[in-house]
């Protein structure tokens, strides 16, 4: 069973920035994304990136976030910069495998002064 696993999140102060990580147990071909999902919203999409590194962005983080892909390392990155008190959330990693879809357990991520 392919597991993902998110690391790199924190409590940073507005106009920060963090770098969140996810490493999958295996290889995986295809799109792979960052989610989030605040307290009391629906979970959103971030950004996702294909094997040849593709991207795309969610309107709220364009221009502010990256995604990155290490396929040898079986991992993909998110950079986020200029955060915002709104970018407090828990990101997930997600990646399908098949028709299966699989999600990491999270990191939590807060902005604040």
């Amino acid at each position: 069973q392919v597991q993902l696993v998110e690391s790199g999140g924190g409590l940073v102060q507005p106009g920060g920035s963090l770098r969140l990580s996810c490493e999958a147990s295996t290889s995986i071909f295809g799109v792979m994304s960052w989610y989030r999902q605040a307290p009391g919203k629906q979970r959103e999409l971030v950004a996702d990136i294909t094997t040849d590194g593709t991207t795309g962005y969610g309107d709220s983080v364009k221009g502010r976030f990256a995604i990155s892909r290490h396929n040898i390392k079986n991992t993909i990155y998110l950079h986020m910069s200029d955060l915002e008190p709104n970018d407090t959330a828990v990101y997930y990693c997600h990646a399908k495998v098949g028709d299966l879809p699989v999600w990491g357990g999270g990191t939590q991520d807060a902005v604040s002064t």
